[in-house]
């Protein structure tokens, strides 16, 4: 991956804004850009943290060993930056990543898999998995609300249910003729063309994406 884009006169500007603690330490977490899962915690201190505007890759300053510690470079398992944040008060980090890899060294996807207390684990698991479907459900109702010109959306909200199941019917046979024809290719994309027509007929039906995870889940804790 390339350098993140940062223009040079603002670098210095953003640098001086990072708080340091007294060893030259700022905490970093890692999330998964995608996910929005929490990967991991640990310590840039200001090479690292220019290393890591350099590569594009999470660098950080291993306490242990005392020295620069790119992520990956020893397991491969490289953590792409794809975004960076600094919180409010200037001493802590949001490092946005796509993974190549699990990002912890026992092989968890995350450092965080110690459940201890709260939600059951599980539970956590769910809505996240279904949190883009979420994004997606509201991204159509933005559509039915504001009918944008030029909107294959908009033209399903127009043409009214009628049509809108017409869709669903048509898109539920592709993926069956794909599933008959062991097509993996054809089955992925036919579905999700299933998933995006089922959501705008909830939607045209004033049914939430919510409600329909609450059944699922209902039916998963029995």
């Amino acid at each position: 991956m390339a350098a993140i884009d940062i223009k040079a006169d603002n670098v210095k500007k953003i640098m001086d804004k990072i708080k340091y603690n007294d060893r030259g330490l700022i905490p970093a977490v890692l999330q998964d850009y995608e996910s929005g899962e929490v990967l991991m915690l640990a310590y840039m201190n200001k090479k690292s943290f220019k290393k890591t505007i350099e590569t594009g890759k999470a660098c950080f300053w291993s306490r242990s060993r005392q020295e620069i510690w790119l992520k990956g470079n020893t397991s491969g398992n490289y953590q792409e930056v794809q975004n960076i944040y600094l919180d409010c008060d200037g001493d802590a980090l949001l490092v946005q990543v796509k993974p190549e890899g699990p990002a912890c060294h026992t092989g968890e996807i995350s450092c965080f898999f110690q459940h201890l207390a709260g939600a059951d684990k599980e539970d956590f698991a769910f809505q996240k998995k279904a949190s883009f479907l979420q994004v997606l459900s509201e991204v159509i109702a933005a559509r039915k609300k504001e009918l944008p010109e030029n909107s294959y959306t908009t033209y399903l909200f127009e043409k009214g249910i009628d049509k809108i199941t017409k869709k669903l019917a048509e898109e539920a046979a592709e993926v069956i003729i794909a599933a008959k024809n062991e097509d993996e290719e054809e089955i992925i994309y036919e579905s999700a063309d299933l998933i995006y027509h089922l959501l705008v007929l909830l939607e045209s039906n004033r049914i939430s994406v919510e409600q329909i995870f609450s059944e699922l889940k209902s039916r998963h804790d029995n």
